[in-house]
């Protein structure tokens, strides 16, 4: 029986970019992942960080640059939720993060849920360039806070460029959700209508030529 439907930011991401390398990778499962030297580095910093927050297990030395990104964080009134997994049904209700019926699934690095002031804050580490600041799936944790918090009002998000010392904000209210909600139910019927009729025609880009995996792709340099 095959499994429901569902996606991610990065799902959403790599259709977009190219609906071919998208088949390959998560209709085909044709490449399987392989984890890069600064993939690697980049998920040693967030668990670092991540055991920091949840456990108050000491920074390591080497990534002792970023303890102050931690310790700001942690200042911040509320309760700290590091590496909030959170899954929405096809009607926008909250669910687990691997429930059956799931359609979208989204992690957050940090929330921090204040109760008080009826606000969530959402950071995203980000341990590479700042030079392309993609907002969006920030906004997607904005949404997936509303439906698992529904007393949380409004959302501050931001991606947190850790080694580049910069940071990227936006603020979502929750009246704004629904229209906000709209536009991923638009990119996503795309998705679902290249998975109906199984067609995933390829987009051409800058990184075809040496860094796409799909060789039999004619925009493939390598073939």
């Amino acid at each position: 029986m095959e499994k429901p439907f569902n996606w991610s930011y990065s799902h959403l991401r790599e259709f977009e970019s190219c609906p071919r390398k998208y088949e390959a990778n998560k209709v085909l499962k044709l490449y399987p992942y392989e984890q890069s030297a600064e993939a690697k580095y980049g998920d040693d910093v967030h668990k670092a960080i991540e055991n920091f927050i949840r456990d108050g297990t000491e920074i390591p030395e080497k990534f002792a640059q970023f303890r102050p990104v931690a310790e700001a964080a942690m200042a911040k009134p509320g309760r700290k939720l590091p590496e909030l997994a959170m899954g929405i049904r096809r009607d926008l209700t909250p669910c687990e993060f691997f429930a059956r019926d799931v359609w979208a699934r989204g992690k957050a690095d940090l929330a921090i849920i204040d109760d008080d002031d009826l606000s969530a804050k959402v950071l995203d580490w980000k341990t590479g360039s700042n030079k392309y600041p993609d907002l969006d799936q920030m906004e997607l944790m904005s949404l997936m806070i509303f439906a698992h918090f529904p007393h949380i009002r409004r959302v501050s998000s931001a991606i947190v460029y850790i080694v580049k010392n910069d940071i990227k904000k936006m603020r979502m209210e929750r009246e704004e959700a629904p229209k906000y909600w709209q536009r991923y139910i638009e990119r996503v019927a795309k998705i679902e209508a290249a998975r109906a009729a199984g067609v995933f025609n390829p987009k051409s880009g800058p990184l075809c030529a040496k860094w796409c995996p799909v060789i039999t792709c004619e925009h493939n340099g390598r073939h």
